[in-house]
Formats: structure tokens, sequence, C-alpha cells
């Protein structure tokens, strides 16, 4: 028998031994049955042999087949012994380790089923669940980030497993299980923050961010300590939501940062990694609390300790106050960690519960940096403002149509997850004690702290506390507080509250804002805010502007269709934004015009395009399905800029209403001056000239100085316009020429301003619009343009939305100031007013009066195009003579008479029977008699000569039947001042003026002396008795009120005319002055508006400026304060032409001062009079005139009082003279001046002053001291208070004062009394001598041409003297009758020489000066001169007069200059100076050429011929006024 093989024995024993164990398992079986366990069925091989390892396939499919045993096998019924080998086969290396992924995915899906059937002990040992998680961990949850891996269903298997089993606890029996801990974040967090699509487009499973967050929850909720490297990656993920940060990858790409505008690039929602690690904070919020409050303490609270050592940080180099601060690098860190505590208030709130105490003690530390983190953070988290910080800006549109006002949607903003605020807990209920440390940041000591304060308010405002709410008194609280952070003293606060408004919608404006008051009501939020418009820092002024502009372009919708709450709150914008104007700031007055044009009426407005209008034999069928779009034609859009635009002047107050008329009126000849630029740009022709061509260089670069004195920035200014001369681009100026073309369209001129800025932004550069762009639009035609007129007539017809009234005003403004835009419309309004024409029982509507004066104005200029004179003109011409009969109210037949007088070829004949019928049957009270009076007063100033023989008749009716009648007692007549008059002084009104227009209209040879006598009695005695005109006190207090101020004004308008300004004695000058004393406001403010009208007109002599000086004790602070600032504005003026006509006018205030009635010697009464004194240096005095006002104060002490001459008067004067010295020493000490004595003399009127007897009366008047060294003394508090007072409304620009020792006062006095000894030049005797005493000097004369007839150039007149409708009260004087007057006065005789001439005069100074050519931009100016030729000041040529180098003491230096600049003024509010006349001047002097009176300098510096004025405007004759001065 052979032998068995070593296989065949060994075959044989596994035979037996498989029997054997067949047999052991069906006993177990039988035996778990009984017990209800289940056994594992599986028994294939999953690790090979050595050499022979299982097939890729087979293991596939063995793993399978145990996958499908295992789920079905429960927890409790699985058969663990069975279960484990096959465990322990499964955490084998081969197969942990397999290079297939399917093996290994399906060998670990197997792993975790054996860890649940385990639970909850584990089959493995610590370094097998070492080995078997770093795989789970670092090769197959990566995995999961690709949704298309072919086995993704197994890794979202095991992931799933691990996490409703929680088997992932077992990673905490590792030891030194922290890394694999860290990395099973890492990994987790890695996977959802890749891209939420794969690479084909599939997205992940929601289950994946589901059971991670379950996975590492549980590991926070069981582990029993949490490493620092885990709670990095959890708050890592926050940082999703940083602004630094956003847009970095786990995929290691640069940080990008996005920008807030660019949306559509930003997330849409929380990417999942981040809403993991908030859940993950959320679910154990005290565990997470801990943990990372630990980890912001090696941050945070290491800050708030002083060991840290600063690292060049310049900040703190700068105040060596502050300890030193932490490193940048430190700064940094802290930075991210405040930004990530925004982020976790956010969205888990809970987890900072220790890390706001700490928080808290940031805000006491000593380092700036680190308490304004802790101040912006605190804002931040209590708004629920996230790291990616606030919502982007709202889109405020004032271009938009219709208005977003319209639409009270609650949020325009959509859900951004970053930038939504949301607050989860209420802050201040949460933590009040951080919350009340918070509110006291108000008061800190450091501006920045404060303006992140300011910040953090509004941002807590905007958001209501996150959306969480402010109780009512809390909001109330933080709306007060933010209302006073606007007005903080440093401009970094203000700023920051200014940008914090911004912040708001436009809703939340009017809810949240709008409750704390609106922009009229002082103190509230909106008001301060529009106060920053005059702010004096460019920054905040600029910003506020335009952020006021933008709110009311949107509100200007709802303000539209009469929305009374938004009205109330933000009407008033536009008037606070022109106001500013009066600053006299040239950036303001920038801002305002860019402001006006980008905001308020912005260019674009309204957006729509208009559709294109059929040809006339268009054979386009109307398509029968309506557009779904509304079309509008250019009528439309052009009326609803119309209705803006009136919507806009509407809301107006007075002053901004002079302001944007005055913008308006200032086009004309700002277009005069920018055709003349574009011309001289031709000339130069890009550089390249003939032979002229330095001429025209030398004249174009005048004209450039003239545009930098107008703008900020004069030296970039300069470079900008030349640069724009030399581009030399032709289309360029034909689209300026386009703009500023009477007969351009609306649409025409904005295409032309939207090519030119396309061009130059393509050309020169955009810098370049910085500069062209506010001379573009002060020289368009963008408001009154003719587009807008129809539309404008339109609603004065209709009344539409109430605007009528305001479409009349602004009818008359358009026919007044640019009458070629109106003139294409005159024959509409023509036949308006032949509808509304009046008949004897048939009244006119109201706004034919409106009509009346926009026709007469325009007939004024253009007589010839009103139709009157044509075949078919009867019955125009009728209708105007029944306005005439008529109409109501009576201003209507005086704008019908003027438009006649002027336009009628057979005016005469008109005027007879006009004149006829109102004489004929008058009869006080009568039909239409007030009318009737209306047109004797116009027909006896224009049309004179035809009423000359009725002129009894006409006086009699005025004197008694009009003013003789008793005063009608009604219960308004007895108030104080009646705001309607009524009909009885309505006719006494009108009787005055007839009286006199009656003086006004005479011609020169005619005797003024009867006439005038009785005229001047009586409105004297109306002056002098209150009103009162009869002697038995019978009129009522409303009557006299309104007599008073009518014969006050009627005086100041009869002195215009120097013939009849004689006849105003000194002794009734006195009584007029008095005037401002009157116990009713309203008397004084029309009085004061009036005399500063026509002072500014340069219509009244200057002893008619003392009067305004009266004024220091006036209880309206508006009244005084803009009294204030239009001398300021009229003494810079006449400082800039080298006139000291303020100056020398103070001898006549002292003069005034010593006939006050209530003048004494007492301490007390002097002190009251120093008032006066106070208030005239406080207008007038600089450091460079204030020697010649101490002069002129000297001489008043060497004459005797020539209007009541008597001993007492003559030592009021002295005594006024002690004081006045007094005051000035005083002055220039508290100022720190230098005051040298005034080397010259000078003349005092003799109409009010007379030489002294003897010279030993002079003498012995001039050793006396007239006021006690006590009096002196007492002095100085009332100085020191004034020059606080001009103190706080100075700019920063001014010098600090300081305040010199009183030991020095007697050095200063003695030095000051010091007359230095001066040749007396010889006496030049001239008809205009005879009232001057026979002290000479040489004091700056006017060297400008004066016309005969008094009328003075109406170029650059100031608000105050800017025409306004006066019509609305019978107080009130009509321009036109003004204007009217004067064709008359041109035909009067040559006036006698004033009693107010100061100076000797050149030979051509008899003549009226013209009107001042600097005073204000905002002005009215038409200059005769159709193309003013400016160019710089130059050496003059050989032949020509040299002047010396002199000075008359009214050169300013730069400071003062500064100074001035600084000051604000209503008539300088945009200051344009005329273009500097050229010195260019011919070889030969002609020295009898006369310049023409055409009210234009540039037209006398166009003329080659004309003489060269001096220099200093002081003539020959002036002298040096210090040592300064000469050096």
């Amino acid at each position: 028998m052979a032998p068995r093989s070593r296989r065949s024995a060994a075959a044989a024993a596994e035979v037996v031994e498989a029997e054997a164990d067949a047999q052991e398992q069906e006993q177990e079986q039988a035996q778990e049955q009984e017990q209800g366990l289940k056994r594992l069925t599986f028994k294939q091989p999953l690790v090979g042999r050595p050499g022979k390892p299982v097939g890729v396939s087979d293991l596939l499919t063995r793993l399978k087949a145990l996958l499908d045993e295992l789920r079905t096998m429960d927890q409790q019924e699985a058969h663990r012994e069975s279960l484990m080998p096959v465990a322990e086969s499964l955490a084998h290396h081969s197969l942990l380790q397999h290079k297939d992924n399917g093996v290994r995915a399906w060998a670990v899906c197997c792993i975790v089923d054996m860890l649940k059937l385990f639970a909850p002990d584990a089959p493995y040992p610590a370094s097998k669940l070492k080995d078997i998680f770093s795989v789970i961990i670092l090769r197959l949850l990566p995995l999961l980030a690709d949704p298309t891996h072919p086995y993704n269903s197994q890794h979202m298997y095991i992931l799933r497993s691990l996490a409703e089993w929680k088997s992932i606890l077992l990673i905490n029996e590792i030891p030194a299980a922290d890394q694999l801990t860290s990395a099973l974040y890492t990994t987790c967090f890695d996977v959802l923050s890749a891209p939420s699509k794969g690479g084909h487009g599939e997205e992940l499973s929601k289950s994946i961010e589901h059971n991670m967050t379950e996975l590492l929850s549980t590991i926070i909720d069981e582990a029993p300590a949490v490493s620092h490297s885990v709670v990095d990656v959890i708050v890592a993920q926050f940082l999703w939501a940083d602004p630094v940060t956003l847009g970095s990858a786990a995929r290691g790409k640069k940080s990008v940062h996005v920008d807030a505008k660019q949306s559509t690039l930003r997330r849409k929602e929380a990417p999942p990694a981040y809403n993991m690690a908030k859940n993950v904070c959320n679910a154990f919020p005290e565990k997470m609390a801990r943990l990372i409050g630990h980890y912001f303490s090696s941050v945070i609270v290491d800050f708030t300790t002083d060991r840290h050592t600063h690292k060049g940080h310049a900040r703190d180099d700068l105040d060596d106050d502050l300890p030193k601060g932490p490193s940048e690098d430190d700064l940094n860190e802290a930075s991210k960690a405040h930004r990530l505590l925004r982020e976790l208030w956010k969205c888990c709130p809970g987890v900072l519960q220790e890390i706001i105490p700490h928080l808290q003690d940031e805000l006491a530390t000593e380092h700036v940096q680190l308490r304004q983190l802790a101040t912006e953070t605190f804002g931040d988290m209590i708004s629920g403002i996230g790291a990616a910080g606030p919502p982007p800006l709202p889109d405020l549109d004032p271009v938009a149509y219709p208005s977003q006002s319209l639409s009270r949607a609650e949020s325009t903003r959509s859900f951004d997850y970053l930038t939504t605020p949301v607050s989860i807990n209420s802050f201040p209920t949460q933590y009040p004690v951080a919350y009340h440390s918070f509110l006291q940041r108000k008061n800190d000591k450091s501006a920045i702290i404060r303006a992140a304060w300011t910040t953090a308010i509004g941002r807590i405002l905007m958001t209501s506390a996150g959306g969480i709410g402010l109780d009512l008194e809390e909001e109330q609280k933080l709306l007060k507080y933010f209302a006073e952070c606007l007005i903080d003293s440093d401009e970094k606060v203000r700023l920051a509250a200014v940008k914090a408004v911004a912040r708001f919608e436009f809703n939340d404006m009017i809810r949240k804002l709008g409750s704390n008051g609106g922009m009229a009501e002082p103190g509230s939020i909106l008001s301060n805010l529009a106060d920053r418009v005059k702010d004096k820092k460019n920054v905040i002024h600029s910003e506020s502007m335009r952020l006021l502009g933008r709110i009311w372009g949107v509100a200007a919708g709802a303000i539209t269709e009469g929305d009374d709450s938004i009205k109330s709150l933000l009407g008033p914008i536009p008037s606070r934004i022109l106001e500013a104007c009066y600053v006299n700031d040239l950036e303001i007055n920038v801002q305002v015009d860019l402001a006006l044009y980008d905001s308020l009426l912005p260019l674009a407005y309204p957006p729509m395009k208009a559709k294109a209008a059929p040809l006339p034999n268009s054979q386009v069928v109307k398509d029968s399905q309506a557009s779904s779009e509304q079309g509008y034609t250019e009528a439309d859009l052009d009326r609803i800029r119309a209705e803006r635009q009136l919507v806009l002047v509407n809301g107006l107050e007075e002053k901004a209403k002079k302001v944007f008329f005055a913008k308006q009126g200032n086009q004309g000849p700002g277009a005069k001056y920018m055709e003349h630029f574009l011309k001289l740009c031709e000339e130069y022709n890009g550089g390249v000239t003939d032979k002229g061509g330095k001429d025209v260089k030398t004249n174009l670069e005048g004209l450039i100085t003239y545009y930098a004195k107008t703008l900020p920035d004069p030296t970039r200014v300069r470079e900008d316009l030349w640069k724009f001369a030399k581009t030399h681009d032709r289309r360029a100026y034909a689209l300026i020429r386009f703009c500023m073309d009477p007969a351009s369209d609306y649409r025409r001129v904005f295409r032309s301003i939207k090519e030119l800025r396309k061009r130059i932004e393509d050309g020169p550069g955009p810098h370049l619009l910085d500069t062209l762009t506010p001379l573009l639009y002060r020289v368009s035609l963008l408001c009154y343009n003719k587009s807008h007129v129809p539309a404008v007539i339109e609603f004065t017809r209709t009344d539409g939305k109430g605007l009528g009234t305001t479409a009349h005003e602004l009818l008359k403004e358009i026919s007044t100031k640019h009458p070629k835009v109106f003139s294409t419309h005159v024959k509409d309004l023509c036949k308006t007013l032949e509808s509304e024409a009046p008949t004897a029982t048939k009244p006119n509507p109201p706004g034919a009066v409106d009509d009346l004066k926009a026709c007469a104005a325009f007939a004024k200029k253009f007589p010839t195009d009103i139709p009157m004179n044509g075949k078919d003109s009867r019955k125009l011409v009728q209708s105007f003579l029944n306005f005439a009969l008529y109409s109501t109210p009576p201003q209507a037949a005086k704008h019908a008479i003027t438009i006649m007088m002027n336009s009628d070829d057979k005016k005469e004949l008109h005027a007879r029977e006009i004149l006829t019928k109102s004489i004929k049957d008058f009869k006080y009270g009568g039909h239409h008699w007030l009318t009737k009076l209306a047109a004797l007063s116009q027909l006896v100033l224009l049309a004179q000569s035809d009423c000359e023989e009725d002129m009894d008749a006409i006086i009699e009716i005025a004197i008694q039947q009009v003013l003789q009648q008793p005063h009608a007692a009604t219960p308004e007549a007895d108030t104080e001042w009646m705001e309607v008059p009524d009909e009885d002084i309505q006719g006494r009104t009108w009787a005055i003026k007839l009286l006199v227009n009656r003086l006004r209209s005479l011609p020169s040879d005619s005797v003024l002396e009867d006439a005038a006598q009785d005229t001047y009695t009586l409105l004297n005695r109306y002056v002098k008795n209150g009103g009162e005109g009869s002697a038995d006190d019978s009129a009522p207090e409303g009557h006299k009120s309104r007599q008073r101020l009518l014969a006050a004004n009627s005086l100041l308008k009869l002195s215009c005319n120097k013939r009849l300004d004689a006849f105003l004695s000194p002794a009734n000058f006195i009584q007029l002055a008095l005037i401002t004393h009157d116990p009713c406001a309203q008397i004084r403010k029309g009085f004061a508006d009036k005399l500063m009208k026509y002072l500014g007109q340069g219509r009244l002599p200057p002893r008619f400026y003392t009067i305004l000086f009266y004024l220091a004790h006036e209880p309206e602070k508006t009244i005084k304060n803009s009294t204030m600032t239009w001398i300021r504005a009229r003494r810079a003026a006449f400082a800039a032409r080298k006139e000291t006509i303020l100056e020398t006018v103070f001898a006549r205030l002292l003069s005034l001062l010593a006939h006050h009635p209530d003048f004494d010697k007492e301490d007390e009464t002097l002190k009251l009079m120093s008032e006066y004194i106070l208030y005239y240096l406080k207008c007038v005095a600089t450091e460079e005139n204030l020697s010649l006002i101490f002069h002129v104060a000297q001489r008043v002490k060497g004459v005797a009082d020539g209007i009541a001459p008597s001993r007492q008067a003559d030592e009021n004067l002295y005594i006024l003279s002690d004081l006045a010295q007094a005051l000035i020493r005083s002055w220039e000490e508290q100022n720190n001046w230098t005051m040298q004595s005034w080397p010259g003399k000078m003349k005092l009127p003799s109409g009010i002053f007379r030489p002294l007897e003897s010279h030993d009366r002079a003498q012995e008047i001039a050793k006396k001291t007239w006021i006690s060294e006590d009096m002196v003394d007492e002095l100085d508090p009332l100085v020191r208070k004034a020059i606080r007072s001009k103190k706080r409304k100075a700019s920063d620009d001014v010098e600090k004062l300081r305040k010199r020792i009183k030991s020095e006062r007697p050095i200063k006095e003695k030095k000051a009394k010091i007359e230095r000894p001066t040749k007396t030049p010889k006496k030049k005797r001239r008809a205009a001598d005879n009232d001057e005493s026979d002290v000479d000097v040489s004091v700056a004369p006017s060297s400008e041409p004066r016309r005969k007839s008094d009328r003075r150039s109406t170029a650059q007149k100031s608000y105050v003297e800017v025409s306004t409708d006066d019509d609305a009260g019978p107080g009130a004087e009509e321009e036109e009758e003004e204007t009217d007057a004067e064709e008359v006065e041109e035909r009067s005789s040559p006036a006698p020489a004033e009693d107010v001439e100061m100076a000797d005069a050149e030979p051509g100074a008899e003549k009226e000066p013209e009107a001042e050519e600097n005073e204000s931009e905002l002005s009215d100016p038409e200059p005769s001169s159709p193309e003013p030729e400016p160019a710089p000041a130059k050496k003059p040529t050989r032949g020509a007069r040299r002047p010396t180098k002199k000075t008359n003491g009214t050169e300013s230096s730069p400071v003062a200059q500064k100074r001035k600049t600084a000051e604000p003024a209503m008539d300088e509010v945009i200051p344009t100076p005329p273009p500097p006349k050229s010195a260019k001047r011919t070889s030969k002097a002609r020295p009898t050429t006369k310049s023409k009176p055409n009210g234009s300098a540039a037209a006398a510096a166009a003329s080659s011929s004309s003489p060269a004025p001096p220099t200093n405007g002081t003539g020959t004759g002036s002298v040096r006024r210090s040592a300064r001065a000469r050096a």
C-alpha cells in the first residue's frame, strides 16, 4: 500500500477539524437560539495568506455580503463572539491601507457597523482604533467633498453611522487623541467649505452637514477636554463673514476682498461650514462659552494690561500723555478678534458670556485704539451687525421717477446673510451694566472714541437694536444723544454723525429720525444735520450737503403729491442748503451749485426718454395693442421738470429764495464772461498765435485769474483752465455755447453738458471737471429755460397742486432776468391777459396781477416785443386800459400802466384817458377808488408832462380826499401791526406814493422848493410822531405803524435822488435814524432791509450807513446779525476798492449818538452808548483800518456841533470822542493788534459840524479828559464780551486773541495820542467843497466814473438788493416804481454837493460812483459792455502815469484777508470779483478820456487807451500809513 502524502494527511486532518467545528457550531447555535442571539454566518476570509492575497473583485464581493449581513443584525441580537474574528480581520492593515478605494470604503463600512454592534465597547484595542479613525478622518471623510465619487454612498454611510450611533466617541479612548480630533474638525469643515457644487455640478447633500454637525457636537458634549486647536477651527469658520478674509478658501486661495457693491459676486446664503459652526456653538452654549472665553482671553484680556511694548506707532508719538500701546501686529490680531466677536453675537450670543465683562474692561483702558475697538464692537453687537459690517448704503436716487418716497415699502434692501443686521438676544436687557458703560463713552475725552460711539449709536437706531426693537424712552434718549453728536466740538464726531445718517433708508429717516423733530425744530437731528451745510470743515459741509440734497430729491415726489408729514420734516432742506451761501465760503458755494443740479434739480430728471413724434406725412399705422410702457413727449418731460422746480421754489424761505433767484439772475452776466473766455481761447489757438498773441495771452490770464477767485483752490483752477485752453477743443467751445444760448431747449442743454463731460474725461482728464462743472452750471440755462416757460404759464392758469402763485413769481423772474428766454412766449401771456381783463362789473382773476408784473418787466427790457401796435392789437390795448381802471388788487393797474407807457405808440392818448377817468367822480371808498389812486400814482411817475395840467386836482385827491379823511376804526387796526392792511391804509399808502412819485418825476429845470417842502413836512411828521399825521391822535395803532414805515421808506427813496436828499435836514435825519428804535419789530426790519437795499445798490449817500449802527441794541437777533453780516460784506467790498467810506462815516455816528434822546453824562448811559461804538467796531474794524477810525474819533474833538449849536451839544461830542478813543485802544489791546498813528488829515462834513471859535478853545478841549479813569477801566469787560461774540462767529482762520497786561496801557495811550506833524497839501477849491471844513486829508476817493442821473449800475447787487415781490403789503416799496423812475431821474439837473463828502475827490469824482463790482456773484448784474476784456495788472508801459507804491491804510495783510473771507456775508455770498483790469496801456496816456458809465469794470479794462488808475486807489495824494507799510 502506497504511503499518504503530507498534503493528503493534512487534508484529512482539516476534514476532521471541520467536522468537529461544525458540530460545535451546531451546538452553539442551538444554545444561542435558545438565548435569542444571532450568529454571523459570513465565513469567507477577508485577509489572504502571505503571498496569496484575495483578489479585489472577490474582496469587494465578500465585503458587500458581509455588510449586507451586518445591516440585518440588531445590536441586542448580535452574537459578539461570532463577530469578533471578522471584526479583527476588517481591522487588518491590508484592508485599511488597501490601494483600492472601494475596498477601503466597504471595509470601513463594515467596521463602523461592527462598532455599532459592539457598542458601547470596542472590539479593537486603542492602537487599532487609532488606525481606523486615521483612515476615516484623513482618507475617507475628505472624499465627501466630491458628490460624484463612485463610493460616495459608502462614505456617507460611514459618516451617518458614526453620527447616529455616536461611535465617534471612541476617539476619546485613543491616547493623545487631540491631534486626531483636531484633524476631524478640520476635515469636516473643509468638506463643507468647499464649493457647494462638485466638479460635475452636483450639490452636496444636506445630510452631510446634518451628520457632521451631529458628529462634532457629540465630541464637544462628551469629550473630557477640548483642545485649543479645535476651538480655533470652530471659530475660524466665522471668518467667512469677515470682509478682510472673505473669499479665502480651504484650497489655499489668497484672500480676496469683495466689493460691497458687487453683490452678485457674494454668497446669497451662509456656507454650510458657517452654519455647522453656528449650530455646534448653539448646541452647547455654556461649554462653548468657557472654551471661546479662554480663546479670546489670550487676545483681549492681555491687551488691557500695559505689558505690551510699542512698536513704532506714530499715533502715540503725537500724544505723550497716553501710555505706549500694543504693536501693529497686536492691533491687527485684536481687530480680527473683535470682528469675530461681532459675528458670534450675531449667530450664537450664548457663547460670549465670559467675554462681555472683559470687553467692558476695554472701554476703560487708556489705550485709545483698544478703547475704540471695544466701542465699535459693542455698537455693532447691539445693532446685530456681524463681521461683514453694516448693510450697504441705501440707494437714494433723486432722479428716479416715480419718486422712491411714493413707495412706502418696509425696506428696499435685499436680504444678505452677511450684512443684514440680526440680533437673537437683546443686548441692553442681557448685559445692562456693559450697555451702561458703553453709553458713557459719549463723554469720552478722545474725539476718536466719540466718533466711533456716534457711528455705533447711528447703527443701533438704524437697525432698531438688531431688529429686537427699543422701548420708546430708550429710543428717544439715543435720538437726543445722536442729535448732540451732530454739533460736537470736534469735526471727527460731526462727520461720523453725518455719515451715520447716510446709512438710514428713506423710510427710516421719516419714521425714526423724524420722531426726534422736523428740520424746522431747533436741536433735532434733522435740524442739526441741516446746520452742517455751513460747517467750517470742507469735508463735513460737502458730505452733509450731498446727503441732504439726495434726501430732498427723494422726498420731492411725496411733497409734490401733498404728503404733509414729509413736507414738514424735510421741506426746509433746499432753504437750508441755499442759505449756506450767506457764509460766503467759496467751497460751500461750489457745493451748493453741485447739490442744486445734482440732487435738488438733477440734470437727468426725469430719466425717461421722450417718444419720437411722428412725422407729419408718416404712413406708420398705430399698433392696436397699446404698449405696457407709458410714453412721454418732450412737453410732458418739460412739465415734470418744471413742476419739480416750482415745488422747490414754493418751499423756499425768503432768504433762500433770494439766493435761488440771484443765482439764476447771474446766468446772463456769467454767460457774457464765459463767451469772452471762449473767444480768447479760440484766439489763443492752443498757444499758436500771431503777432497779437501776447495781448491775447495777457487777457486770457486776466480772465482765468478772475475765475480762480470764484472757486476754491485758485492754483488748481488756473492750471485746469490753462489746460482747457491749450487743449483747444472747438467742439467743447460749441457745447458750452449751446448751454448758454437762450434758443436752446432743455434737452439740448442737457445733452451738451453730457457730451462735454465725456469729451473732457476722454481728453484732458476727469480732474478738469472739478473746475469746469461749477462754472458750467453757473452759466447754463438749466432753470430759466425756454422749455419750462409753457409749463410754468400753464400752472399760472390752472394753479395745479397749489403752485399757481409760485408759477407767477417764477414767470416774473424769468421775464425780468432772462427776457430773451421769455420772448417766445410773451404772445401767449398777452392772450392770457386778454381773457383775464376785468370790466366795471367783472373782476379779474387773482393771478392776473402776477401775469401783468411779468409782462411789465419784459416790456421795460423789450418794449417793441409787446404786440400792442399791430392791426389786431386793439383788444389787448383795451384789456390793459381795463386793468388800469378796474383791476384788483390795485398793483395790477400800476403794472398795466407800466406796460402801456413803455410799449404803446399812443401812450399820451391813453394816459390822458386813464387820467380823466381816474380823476372824474373820484370818491373816498367809492368804486375802484384804490385802483384809481394806483393809476394816478404811476401816471404821475411815468407820464409827468401829461399830468401837469391836472396836478392840482391830483394833489387834492391825495391830500384832502384821502389823507385828511378820518381813519376807519376796525378791530384789526387796533393791533400793533396789521399783516393784511385794510382798504383805508391801502388808500393812504397810494396817496403818499403819489406825492413821492410827483417829486421823483419833476424835471431838472423845475422848482422843487414848494412841492418838496410840503411833502417832506408830511413825511417827517409821520416819522417823528410815530405814524400819526393829525393833531388829534385819532389814527389806530395798526395804521400808525404802517404809515411810519411807509414815510421812513419814502424818505429813503427820495434821498436816492441827490436833488431831493438836500431837503432831509440833519435834524430830520436824526429822527429818521430813530426808526431803528421803534417798538414794532416789523417796522425795524422793514426799514433796515430797505436801507441796506438802497445802500447796496449805491443809490443813497454814505451818511445813511450811520443809521445801521443804531441797531446795536436790536432785540431781534436775526435782524441784528443779518445787518452785521451785510455791513461786513460792504466793508470787504470797499476795502477791495481801497475806499474808506465806512471808516470816515464814524464821525457821523458819533454826531448821531451825541443827539441820541437817551444820551447823558452818567456812566451807565455811557456804557449803553459804548455798545453802539462796539457794534461799529465789530462790523468795520480791522487791524489795517483801526488807525483811521481812531484818527476820525480824534478829529471829532476838534470841531463843534453844527446841528443844534450849544455848549452841551459840543460836550456830548467830546465825551463820545474820548469814549470812542478808549474803546478803540482797548479793542487794539484785546485783539493784539498794532495801531500806528494815521499820517494824513481829513475833512469832516460841515453840515453837522462847524469849526471851533478860537485856537484857545481848541487847546482847552484837547487837554481836557472828558471821561473818568474809572469809566475807562469799566470798558475792558465790555470790549472782551464784544470780541468773544465776534470770535464765535468767525472761522478758524482768525488768529487767537491774546489779552495784554494793563501795565502796557499808559504807554499805549501815550503813543496813540502822539500826532505826527504832517504837511497840509494845497486845497483844491471846487463847487463840491462848499460844505466842508477847512481840514484836509488824502483819503482814498472813488476813482470810478459816476452817472449824472444818480442811477448806478445794477451790476453785482447783494441778496438784499435783489428785486423782490413786495406787493404783498402797501408798506412795501415796488421795485418797478424805482426802475421806472430811473429814466425820469436821468433828466434831472446835476445834484448839489453832498454834505458828507469826506475827502478831496479826483476831478472825475463828482460823478456818481458805480455799483460795487465784486459784492456778490448772486446778483443781478447787467453790464452795459457786451464783451468785457479783462487782463491781469502788469507794470504800466512807458509813458503811462506811474503811481508810487503807497497805501491809505485799507490795504489788507494776508492774515486780515483770510479773516475777511471767513466772515459771513450776505451780499458776497458767492464773490465774483470783476476780471482784473488790464495794465496793457498805450505809450501815451490820455487823461482827458472819460470812462463810459456802463457799470462794468471789465469794459474799462478792455480799452487800451484808458488811463491806468492808481494801484492803491488813493490817487497821487496818498501817504504811507505806518512803518509796516513802508517795509
